[in-house]
């Protein structure tokens, strides 16, 4: 577990990390997300021992203090930065080597057949594998990505994903991103940074809870009147949307769904749609984002 407690990072006078305390539990994967300069990169740094916090702590199983143990820390987290560099005129086995036994971990990572490539004529994904190979080799505790995905195509995100998701079978893992569909697909804790400010933190399932919230999206083809449907019991506003599709907000605990149901069928309204209506991620992220700022 790494716990994070309190810290506040500070660069060029600026509090890029503010009061942030968190815990990340073993073997899961953790994200980190926020727009571009929230403190992602920085945080991560820190974490991996880049940097000092300029207040607070973060410990490894609650006996490693980062930075100030740095020789008890060896091998226990590795970190891959966005646009990672290779050293120009090795092969991708060459690189590998450099750091440690490669064979395992090439065919892990299905890098054999480019092994003997110059890694200068990798493709974005093939190169973001062999960082994440360079990280993984010596079986890291924890392995930190920042940003994995940035500038690679449709099948070079999907394929890094899915390498993510295989790593974290044996490693816990902490990445960053600002893409927010990534967030439900790779992961299964968030953390949602804004302006240095931890604003969001738990499970997936929380967040889903965020999403879901106590709203229906219903369609008819005999549309009923709003006020008809604002007299069902539990409703408490009622949106018309596009093309006879209502939006309707209910108490909490108390959904409508039933009654809209046996009221369809009772005055044949067509009832062809009744579905809970998901915020997206970006609305969510707003409205945790603005409810901070008026903390």
């Amino acid at each position: 577990m790494i716990t994070i407690d309190e810290i506040t990072i500070v660069v060029d006078g600026r509090e890029i990390i503010y009061d942030y305390s968190e815990q990340i539990p073993a073997g899961s994967i953790t994200v980190i997300v926020g727009p571009n300069g929230c403190g992602k990169s920085t945080l991560l740094a820190a974490i991996a021992g880049d940097i000092a916090p300029d207040k607070g702590t973060i410990t490894i199983d609650e006996h490693h203090p980062i930075l100030t143990a740095a020789n008890t820390l060896a091998g226990i987290r590795s970190m891959v930065v966005q646009n990672q560099s290779f050293v120009l005129g090795f092969t991708v086995r060459q690189v590998i080597e450099m750091a440690g036994d490669s064979a395992q971990v090439m065919k892990a990572l299905e890098l054999t057949e480019i092994a003997d490539r110059l890694v200068t004529t990798l493709s974005g994904g093939e190169a973001q594998r062999v960082a994440i190979a360079q990280a993984i080799i010596h079986n890291p505790l924890v392995v930190i990505l920042d940003e994995p995905t940035v500038g690679l195509d449709p099948i070079q995100i999907r394929e890094i994903r899915s390498l993510i998701r295989e790593i974290g079978q044996k490693h816990s893992v902490i990445l960053s991103t600002h893409i927010l569909p990534e967030v439900e697909m790779v992961c299964d804790r968030v953390q949602i940074i804004d302006k240095g400010n931890l604003v969001f933190h738990g499970s997936i399932d929380e967040l889903k809870q965020h999403r879901q919230g106590n709203k229906l999206m219903v369609g008819f083809t005999k549309a009923p009147t709003v006020s008809a449907l604002k007299d069902i019991e539990g409703v408490i506003k009622v949106e018309k949307a596009e093309d006879r599709m209502y939006r309707i907000h209910f108490k909490n605990k108390q959904s409508p769904a039933d009654a809209i149901v046996k009221l369809s069928v009772k005055n044949r309204w067509g009832l062809y749609q009744i579905a809970p209506d998901q915020t997206s991620l970006e609305d969510v992220f707003v409205q945790l984002t603005e409810k901070k700022q008026t903390n």
